[in-house]
């Protein structure tokens, strides 16, 4: 469903020191996955959202959403596709103070130009999915951190994308808050939504169903969940550390050159 290949990101130039975010960065995630992100500040992991996002311009390398390139489309086209093929959830939520929960979650359909029947249609059962039918007409500065979360994910899922991408969507909730809305992904997953999230949160990390872990912008291991989030959060918090080490003495020897190392 989405492919990233040769994917590379440097800043600078022109008088100023070239800073490399990303390094010839390859994988793939299939539809229906629920695969998270983790690595240390300044791994490149928000650079390579951004490029996911349609946000930001490679400088080598492709991304594919079912076969359609972001890099070939132009800006109008972009513009298109980011509101009808992806969702967005950020870890500050990203409301319109002045809008009512209602019209927070439909914007994105009021920018399709959708009816009003339909978009009623597709909001109904949102809202009593995410548990917010009480709250619709009221604003976000009267909701707490949680309803406020799970009213930007009905603002991400109303318009039924094909990539949902969470950048840290559980950094400013508490952690019975943060399982809630956990859970809330790994329903939508089960029902076929395909997510990629970024987050520091071993917990949050642990509901996916793959990790992706990055270091100096490359793609340094992987790991399957094949038990509870429990069990696979310890495996979690047994790879962190290695993104710490030296490259050379963390790298598995039996790891073939330019394969990425699997830790089951």
């Amino acid at each position: 469903m989405l492919q990233v290949q040769h994917l590379s990101k440097t800043y600078g130039g022109r008088g100023f020191v070239p800073i490399t975010a990303l390094r010839d960065m390859n994988f793939e995630v299939q539809e229906g996955e629920f695969v998270a992100i983790m690595g240390e500040s300044g791994s490149g992991k928000t650079t390579l959202l951004n490029i996911l996002a349609g946000l930001m311009q490679p400088t080598t390398g492709e991304v594919a959403l079912n076969g359609a390139s972001l890099r070939s489309m132009k800006p109008d086209q972009m513009a298109k596709f980011r509101r009808e093929k992806l969702g967005f959830i950020f870890q500050d939520f990203h409301l319109l103070e002045r809008f009512t929960v209602k019209d927070n979650i439909v914007l994105p359909l009021v920018l399709s130009e959708k009816k009003k029947e339909e978009m009623e249609q597709r909001l109904t059962p949102l809202a009593k999915r995410l548990g917010l039918t009480e709250h619709m007409n009221r604003y976000p500065h009267e909701l707490s951190g949680g309803q406020q979360q799970r009213a930007a994910v009905a603002r991400a899922l109303i318009t039924k994308p094909e990539l949902l991408l969470a950048d840290e969507p559980t950094g400013q909730l508490d952690s019975h808050t943060a399982d809630d809305l956990m859970q809330i992904f790994q329903d939508v997953n089960v029902d076929g939504q395909t997510i990629l999230m970024v987050t520091h949160s071993i917990r949050s990390a642990s509901y996916a169903r793959r990790v992706l872990f990055i270091r100096d912008g490359m793609l340094f291991h992987e790991i399957y969940r094949m038990e509870s989030p429990y069990r696979f959060a310890e495996r979690i918090a047994d790879v962190l550390p290695l993104l710490r080490e030296n490259p050379e003495a963390s790298t598995p020897s039996d790891a073939e050159d330019g394969e990425v190392p699997h830790v089951f």
